[in-house]
């Protein structure tokens, strides 16, 4: 069995399963079926761009016992047998006829007992990267096997990540505060937003990033009417705040933040409302510790931003971060999931500045038994203006 492979050492993603195993022992599940990017790269390292084309789909296969089993296109084999998977069967893809089916339904049935279980992500957060045709003549083919859900499974083991990991998501963030550090050479006044987002982009990536799949921001007086909108072809104008929020992916493994800058001298509102969201975070960092539920997370910044005199905006502020640009949990006021050491996060809280004008700002941590570590480069105190 080889040593090495793709990103990690093989023992990490042996890691990896042996807990997913421990999981699914525990729920009486004898094999795991793996269907999307992200999962497939956390128990194998195979990480490709290929992913981006629809037109196949790919599985990778976790028993109980033994070690995970790809049933991937033809296309990909080169690249899966770089890693540490040694079991890897293929077909010619893409089939109109049958694009993987037949072979990962017999696969599954050599792995799974007649009346044994087959655990699948189904919940919030999940998707099923095949055919939903393939899917049900899969799942019918499969009986007296049951097909169950298994979110729980596989969030409860990938939320909390290892030294190896955090040290990706702490590179990513490098990279990213970096160039956050050159956007005084991109923008000023009268710089078009879209122009500017594409340099940044640029920066981004002569610091290291293999890939930008996330950047996002805006640009208005006083603040932003959203942040997920494309840029623009309008020029940045004295008194805008301008917000920068990227998902930089370095090996793998993204971060997520955001920094605000002023073009021009920034308003007294502007600069409040700065302070505010800078206090909040910094009062999070101080107040998390493990065993505390993700809902608390919202209720610590939404008070210290009224605390500040702010009103806070609305949605959820913060989330799971790691090889997606967003994971579980979600910092809202519903959601109950326990906080444990290990886990990659961020604070993001927002505030309203006007009608439909916003100022959000956003850091990067992992939780660690003492409480709260910075993996991005913390945002300055001061609103920074760009002259």
């Amino acid at each position: 069995m080889p040593e090495t492979s793709l990103i990690f050492p093989a023992a990490e993603y042996r890691g990896r399963v042996a807990r997913l195993q421990e999981q699914m022992t525990t729920e009486g599940v004898d094999a795991l079926l793996l269907t999307t990017a992200a999962d497939v790269f956390y128990v194998t390292g195979f990480l490709t761009r290929f992913w981006e084309s629809p037109a196949r789909p790919w599985f990778v296969i976790v028993p109980v016992l033994g070690d995970p089993v790809a049933v991937i296109p033809s296309i990909g084999a080169p690249l899966m047998q770089r890693t540490w998977i040694e079991q890897i069967r293929t077909w010619d893809a893409p089939d109109p006829e049958d694009d993987g089916r037949t072979l990962l339904i017999d696969t599954l049935t050599s792995l799974v007992p007649d009346h044994g279980h087959v655990a699948l992500p189904m919940g919030l957060e999940t998707h099923l990267r095949m055919a939903l045709l393939d899917y049900h003549a899969v799942r019918s083919a499969l009986a007296p096997r049951r097909v169950v859900d298994g979110t729980e499974i596989l969030q409860r083991v990938r939320e909390v990540k290892s030294e190896a990991e955090i040290a990706k998501i702490r590179s990513s963030c490098a990279i990213a505060g970096r160039a956050f550090d050159r956007v005084p050479e991109i923008a000023g006044a009268g710089r078009p937003l879209d122009q500017l987002f594409r340099e940044f982009q640029a920066l981004l990536l002569e610091e290291g990033a293999d890939w930008v799949s996330y950047l996002a921001g805006g640009a208005g007086l006083e603040g932003y009417g959203d942040v997920i909108s494309p840029a623009p072809s309008e020029p940045l104008v004295r008194g805008d705040i301008l917000m920068l929020d990227t998902g930089a992916v370095r090996e793998g493994y993204f971060c997520d933040f955001d920094r605000n800058y002023a073009i021009g001298p920034a308003s007294d509102l502007a600069k409040r409302t700065h302070e505010a969201l800078w206090c909040a975070t910094q009062t999070c960092l101080e107040a998390l510790r493990p065993g505390m539920l993700a809902r608390d997370v919202h209720h610590i910044l939404c008070d210290a931003l009224r605390a500040k005199g702010a009103t806070p905006g609305g949605g959820r502020l913060g989330h799971g971060l790691g090889l997606t640009l967003t994971e579980w949990p979600s910092f809202t006021p519903k959601d109950t999931t326990p906080l444990r050491a290990g886990m990659v996060l961020t604070l993001e809280p927002g505030a309203i500045t006007g009608a439909d004008r916003i100022l959000v700002h956003e850091e990067n941590i992992v939780l660690r038994d003492s409480g709260a570590e910075l993996l991005s480069p913390r945002a300055p105190a001061e609103l920074p203006e760009l002259l």
